[in-house]
Protein backbone atom coordinates (compact mmCIF):
# COMPACT_ATOMS: atom_id res chain seq x y z
CA UNK A 1 0.00 0.00 0.00
CA UNK A 2 1.25 3.46 -0.83
CA UNK A 3 1.59 6.21 1.72
CA UNK A 4 -1.08 8.41 0.07
CA UNK A 5 -3.64 5.60 0.14
CA UNK A 6 -3.05 5.07 3.89
CA UNK A 7 -3.52 8.78 4.53
CA UNK A 8 -6.78 8.84 2.55
CA UNK A 9 -8.11 5.84 4.48
CA UNK A 10 -7.42 7.59 7.78
CA UNK A 11 -9.16 10.78 6.63
CA UNK A 12 -12.49 9.20 5.75
CA UNK A 13 -15.36 11.60 6.25
CA UNK A 14 -17.68 11.05 9.15
CA UNK A 15 -21.40 11.01 8.36
CA UNK A 16 -23.05 14.39 8.77
CA UNK A 17 -24.87 14.88 12.05
CA UNK A 18 -28.58 15.58 11.78
CA UNK A 19 -29.59 18.62 13.79
CA UNK A 20 -33.08 18.88 15.15
CA UNK A 21 -34.70 22.25 14.66
CA UNK A 22 -37.62 23.49 16.72
CA UNK A 23 -40.73 23.60 14.59
CA UNK A 24 -42.69 26.84 14.45
CA UNK A 25 -45.89 25.19 15.66
CA UNK A 26 -44.16 24.44 18.98
CA UNK A 27 -43.41 28.13 19.60
CA UNK A 28 -46.96 29.45 19.24
CA UNK A 29 -50.40 28.38 20.41
CA UNK A 30 -53.35 29.31 18.22
CA UNK A 31 -56.81 29.55 19.75
CA UNK A 32 -59.43 30.93 17.40
CA UNK A 33 -58.22 34.41 16.44
CA UNK A 34 -55.63 34.69 19.22
CA UNK A 35 -51.96 33.71 18.91
CA UNK A 36 -49.99 33.28 22.12
CA UNK A 37 -46.24 32.78 22.38
CA UNK A 38 -45.26 29.75 24.42
CA UNK A 39 -41.67 30.85 25.12
CA UNK A 40 -40.27 34.04 26.56
CA UNK A 41 -38.77 36.62 24.20
CA UNK A 42 -35.22 37.87 24.74
CA UNK A 43 -35.19 41.30 26.41
CA UNK A 44 -31.99 42.34 24.59
CA UNK A 45 -32.77 41.05 21.07
CA UNK A 46 -36.47 41.93 21.00
CA UNK A 47 -39.73 40.13 20.43
CA UNK A 48 -38.57 38.17 17.36
CA UNK A 49 -36.05 36.01 19.23
CA UNK A 50 -37.18 33.33 21.67
CA UNK A 51 -35.23 32.13 24.67
CA UNK A 52 -34.47 28.43 25.13
CA UNK A 53 -36.02 26.77 28.18
CA UNK A 54 -33.58 24.71 30.23
CA UNK A 55 -34.12 23.02 33.57
CA UNK A 56 -32.51 25.77 35.63
CA UNK A 57 -32.29 28.74 33.25
CA UNK A 58 -33.59 30.48 30.14
CA UNK A 59 -31.01 31.47 27.54
CA UNK A 60 -30.91 33.31 24.23
CA UNK A 61 -29.04 31.57 21.42
CA UNK A 62 -28.35 34.79 19.56
CA UNK A 63 -26.80 37.10 22.20
CA UNK A 64 -26.20 34.48 24.97
CA UNK A 65 -28.28 36.40 27.51
CA UNK A 66 -29.16 34.05 30.42
CA UNK A 67 -31.73 34.27 33.21
CA UNK A 68 -31.51 31.75 36.04
CA UNK A 69 -34.70 30.37 37.58
CA UNK A 70 -35.38 30.67 41.28
CA UNK A 71 -35.41 27.46 43.32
Amino acid sequence: MGKQKKIRERREKKPARKRSAVKQHKLYKIEGDKITRLRKACPKCGSGVFMAEHRDRSSCGKCFYTEFKKK
